[in-house]
């Protein structure tokens, strides 16, 4: 991509998300969202085709980010080791205000389900590597372990994180071992 785009794109995701830290979605105006960013309106619709399609390549962009800043090994499942982990919450916390924005009511929905969908994948890969534990529903399992993950990051960053990452790592993974087998 040229980089004069992805500094646009950049600008524009930048502005929406500011915008999304001070009112709901529905006030936001693609207008706004072009003044805040520098550019015509026109730019953006270039890029995106209303506000929820800028919505959806948002939240899309920052599950990405997150996906590949704490997985850039592909010989790795989420919850294989705490270095994963550790990476996950670090990253949260250096971007807390756009996640925060994205998981409380001025954000999205829908935000918090794609999380749980990543979290959801993390899961399944360990237990496709590593198996269940003996008499465990697979399906209840994944459900269970990626809801607790998910409440417990939301509430994390929601609660403008009381616990260092390290702390939050050790405590979700004495959790985490008892329920998945070769957690850490």
């Amino acid at each position: 991509m040229d980089r004069r785009i992805a500094k646009t794109r950049e600008a524009i995701l930048k502005a929406f998300v500011e915008l999304l830290e001070e009112k709901k979605i529905e006030h936001i105006t693609i207008n706004e969202i072009a003044d805040r960013a520098n550019v015509n309106r026109g730019t953006i619709y270039l890029h995106y085709a209303d506000k929820y399609d800028l919505l959806d390549q948002c939240i899309d962009s920052y599950l990405k980010q997150l996906y590949e800043t704490c997985m850039p090994g592909k010989d790795t499942t989420l919850f294989a080791s705490d270095g994963p982990l550790l990476e996950t919450f670090e990253y949260l916390e250096r971007h807390a205000h756009i996640y925060e924005t994205l998981l409380t009511r001025k954000g999205t929905h829908a935000f918090r389900g794609q999380m749980m969908a990543f979290i959801i994948s993390g899961v399944e890969e360990q237990i496709q590597t590593y198996g269940l534990p003996q008499g465990a529903n697979r399906e209840i399992m994944v459900q269970f372990v990626a809801a607790a993950i998910t409440g417990l990051v939301e509430w994390w960053i929601v609660n403008s994180m009381p616990y260092p990452p390290e702390e939050m790592v050790e405590q979700l993974v004495m959790l985490l071992e008892q329920h998945l087998p070769t957690v850490s």
